[in-house]
């Protein structure tokens, strides 16, 4: 559980600081969602 934490507060941290934009942080979040939800399965 605690990995799984750590991992998605990586890629949101990644994904903020690497877009310039709501719409690409939004983008980068729902990248970083399905990700996980992929590795769940």
């Amino acid at each position: 559980m605690k990995t799984i934490a750590s991992l998605f507060i990586a890629l949101s941290l990644l994904a903020l600081t690497a877009c310039n934009t709501v719409r690409g942080i939004g983008q980068d979040i729902g990248k970083a969602g399905s990700a996980i939800e992929k590795s769940a399965k």
